[in-house]
């Protein structure tokens, strides 16, 4: 007898579309019902999640990457017996500011997934999505970033099977903070992605179908 499919909400960073998530959608068709939530329309993080929630299935597992880590969690505090297991891909654990330098600090305020270090293969789409997305849909979720709440109450309400993963070239979300997010999560499996950045569905995308094949699974 076959496994029933696994109802899979994927949530993409800030200024990305499907594409993101691409691979994974092909790759987990065996063992998951992948749909991708709409985070382009509100300029709350408590909207986006709403939103998701209202178009999601009844249970359901969610994958988030930054922006849609933020908003995964969100989803777990409005309607935490729904959430089946996160998985939580450049997701920090604190809203607090931390000292960056002033190329850090620059590509924050253009956009999130303009890294430098991104390899021209992967370099072309990711601007290809930013220009699919557009200014407006930026700046929305710019604003739900900037005005985002204390985390503190969503991490506490995690008692799923948890995911948290970081690329190690990250410039957004370091190592440390995302293992900091691990720490405060019951059982939270950890794992970093080695030259990878901020968009590791896509950088790696072997690796991180994977990383959520097994935690889909486990």
């Amino acid at each position: 007898m076959n496994q029933p499919s696994i109802p899979l909400v994927l949530l993409p960073a800030m200024g990305c579309d499907g594409q993101l998530w691409a691979r994974q959608v092909v790759d987990l068709g065996d063992i998951a019902h992948p749909e991708l939530g709409d985070l382009t329309v509100d300029d709350s993080l408590s909207a986006m999640a709403a939103r998701v929630l209202a178009h999601a299935p009844p249970r359901f597992a969610v994958a988030g990457v930054s922006l849609g880590g933020y908003v995964a969690l969100e989803m777990i505090r409005q309607a935490p017996e729904r959430v089946l297991r996160v998985a939580l891909f450049g997701t920090r654990a604190s809203m607090e500011m931390r000292t960056r330098t002033v190329g850090e600090q620059g590509l924050l305020a253009t956009a999130p997934h303009a890294d430098p270090m991104l390899t021209p293969i992967v370099s072309g789409p990711v601007q290809a999505m930013a220009e699919r997305v557009g200014t407006d849909v930026f700046e929305r979720q710019q604003r739900a970033l900037l005005a985002r709440p204390d985390l503190d109450t969503a991490i506490a309400a995690v008692r799923v099977p948890a995911l948290v993963a970081v690329g190690d070239r990250d410039l957004i979300c370091r190592v440390e903070d995302a293992a900091a997010l691990a720490e405060r999560i019951p059982g939270a499996r950890f794992h970093i992605l080695r030259n990878c950045g901020h968009l590791s569905p896509m950088e790696r995308s072997g690796e991180v179908t994977m990383l959520l094949r097994n935690w889909l699974t486990a």
